[in-house]
């Protein structure tokens, strides 16, 4: 179970996928985009089995609005989705510079080792650890490795998407040290069976969200901090984080009625499916692919640019300095083969 900050999340797992472990590690699977391809290719290899922690794909909530759109094509061919949340805001802080040391850290931390593969830099108080590491590049992947991976994942499972071709972001200028402040990132897909003949899904941060109009929900819908709309040729389907989904505009609906799947236990998952000797339902194989499409946000609001991505050749193929941003070196006595 590897629950470490996410910069140390792909070393970790590659080391025990090797020595034969089944692992199940957090979101987001990895750091770098490079050590997702990595990753997916090592599970494979070795037949270990794998999760990643994206709890909620086991939820009933998600299961029925996966099922609605998939299964029953309740709204049709969908055109464009628009997900969002409401972090880092009081969450965790974005947009900083590295802060002047100050402290030492407590007896329970050894900070050396914390630190892994990142490059050294010294302790400060109420800064990295325990939480807000999230918003420094060094450990984190900001608010796209925090919750892109658990809301933009049922837009993937559900639409059946590949990889993206394009990916532009808009936001505060980029900043070395720390993600954005807020950031909202469009992405271009190409058509699957569900869609149109391409697809664009929008993500927002910081609280930022699609017009209100948008939604064709009742005037007196109180609406989601955190959540996806998929605008579809009959209609549109919202499912929040947590709430239940609904189909707008209310008239066009009312007959029709939700399948009836269970709520289950993501971690039981993976135990049951290691005792049976089978895959879960997020294993390497579907979490790698999820995480390059995450992470690629990054990749663009980072180059101040868009991208056009080739994912047989893991390359940005228009902006060549943005390829810098697909993996990283990893601290000198912290190498792992493979990865850094």
């Amino acid at each position: 179970m590897v629950t470490t900050p996410d910069h140390t999340h792909a070393p970790v797992t590659a080391s025990a996928m090797r020595l034969g472990l089944h692992c199940y590690t957090q979101k987001p699977l990895t750091h770098s985009i490079h050590e997702a391809r990595v990753l997916a290719g090592i599970a494979k290899e070795t037949g270990v089995i794998t999760q990643m922690g994206i709890q909620h794909h086991a939820t009933k909530r998600l299961k029925i609005a996966v099922h609605a759109l998939r299964e029953d094509k309740v709204i049709g061919k969908v055109r464009e989705v628009h997900a969002w949340t409401d972090r880092p805001g009081t969450y965790w802080k974005q947009g900083l510079d590295r802060p002047a040391p100050g402290g030492n850290p407590p007896a329970t931390v050894h900070w050396d080792q914390w630190l892994g593969t990142a490059p050294e830099r010294p302790w400060v108080d109420k800064t990295y650890h325990p939480f807000h590491w999230r918003g420094w590049w060094d450990f984190g992947t900001g608010v796209a490795g925090d919750m892109g991976c658990h809301i933009l994942d049922p837009v993937v499972n559900a639409l059946r998407l590949g990889p993206p071709t394009k990916v532009k972001a808009e936001g505060p200028p980029p900043h070395p040290e720390s993600g954005p402040a807020w950031a909202e990132i469009l992405y271009t897909f190409p058509g699957t069976e569900l869609t149109t003949e391409t697809v664009t899904v929008r993500w927002y941060e910081a609280g930022r969200q699609p017009d209100r109009a948008l939604f064709q929900a009742p005037a007196d819908w109180k609406g989601s901090q955190n959540g996806i709309l998929f605008v579809g040729e009959k209609g549109n389907l919202f499912v929040g984080f947590p709430e239940m989904p609904e189909l707008f505009p209310k008239v066009n609906f009312g007959d029709y009625q939700w399948a009836d799947l269970p709520d289950t236990n993501h971690y039981q998952e993976w135990v049951t499916a290691v005792r049976e000797s089978r895959q879960p339902s997020t294993p390497f194989a579907y979490a790698g692919p999820l995480t390059e499409t995450v992470l690629l946000g990054n990749v663009a609001y980072r180059s101040a640019a868009e991208i056009e991505w080739d994912s047989e050749k893991l390359a940005v193929v228009n902006v060549p300095e943005a390829n810098r941003f697909l993996r990283r070196t990893y601290r000198k006595g912290w190498e792992v083969p493979g990865l850094g």
